[in-house]
């Protein structure tokens, strides 16, 4: 079910990603909470789950939840392979030309989505890979170009 961020009036859930290199993630929405763990991947897609003030509950790909300021968050958006190795196609059909092979935990920048498909940008490499196929994109949600 989708609601409103009562800070940001987005969308709760939403998809962004992490900024920075170290992320310090909080059992609480404050510096007085303690840090419960470091995400150290750049660029991973999050999902914001909940607001408070200008802090933001966050859920990884492995359902890890917990606070994070929003200065650490991007609008921009990736995704992650999940569960096996991938192909990248030149397009939006699974008999489409391969262009690479994706293994799990590859994160692709997200440039659009339509019905079963996104196009994602991985190290230069524009190409299209199944929705299913990747975490940081709701299953109904439109994205566009």
């Amino acid at each position: 079910m989708i609601s409103v961020g009562s800070e940001t009036g987005l969308p709760i859930p939403r998809y962004v990603t992490l900024r920075a290199r170290e992320v310090n993630v909080r059992t609480g929405p404050g510096v007085r909470y303690p840090i419960d763990w470091v995400f150290q991947r750049p660029n991973l897609p999050v999902e914001v789950v909940a607001e408070f003030d200008t802090w933001r509950k966050i859920r990884d790909f492995e359902g890890t939840e917990g606070w994070v300021h929003q200065s650490m968050l991007s609008g921009r958006r990736t995704v992650i392979v999940v569960s096996a190795v991938r192909m990248l196609r030149r397009e939006a059909a699974e008999g489409a030309p391969p262009m690479a092979r994706l293994e799990p935990g590859v994160i692709a920048w997200l440039e659009a989505c339509r019905a079963e498909w996104c196009e994602v940008e991985v190290a230069g490499i524009d190409g299209w890979l199944r929705r299913a196929d990747v975490w940081g994109v709701r299953a109904d949600e439109a994205v566009a170009e």
